[in-house]
């Protein structure tokens, strides 16, 4: 499914994010990425948050939420400037994710290999929702949810 904004997402879920989240007034990062994860872990008052390799990124997040736990497992959110598919599977055969966990990955379209991983992690069947944001997208495993990708401009 390709929808530019809420309008044409018919997933009640996606529609809710979109609307309450992603198009809420408040700004709370310049940076675009940065923005989506901190209106997300708000949007879903997320308590388990991974960062991966971004320190400032984190710092800031412990700042605005002071109650979150790092890298605590399974993870309610992990955010990764690059995720393979391999590495995927080995987070959620080791128990790291689960059901209602989200992914958020940095800069999908920074480089044709970045959007090519992108393309192999929305095609696997764990995977059941995908939102590309151009600036970053989101991977959610909603086993209760039918597979669907989107493109939102945000």
């Amino acid at each position: 499914m390709v929808s530019t904004n809420q309008h044409g997402v018919h997933s009640p879920f996606v529609f809710r994010y979109v609307t309450q989240c992603l198009y809420a007034k408040n700004k709370m990062h310049k940076n675009r990425s940065i923005n989506v994860l901190l209106k997300t872990i708000a949007y879903f008052g997320f308590e388990k948050v991974s960062i991966k390799n971004k320190t400032q990124v984190k710092k800031l997040v412990q700042q605005t939420f002071p109650e979150i736990q790092f890298d605590g497992y399974p993870c309610d959110l992990l955010f990764v400037d690059k995720l393979a598919s391999g590495t995927f599977q080995q987070l959620l055969s080791e128990g790291k994710l689960h059901n209602d966990s989200i992914i958020l990955v940095d800069s999908i379209h920074r480089t044709a290999e970045d959007l090519e991983q992108w393309n192999h992690l929305i095609a696997l069947p764990e995977i059941t929702v995908s939102i590309d944001m151009f600036h970053c997208g989101l991977l959610s495993i909603r086993r209760e949810q039918v597979k669907e990708h989107f493109r939102i401009r945000i």
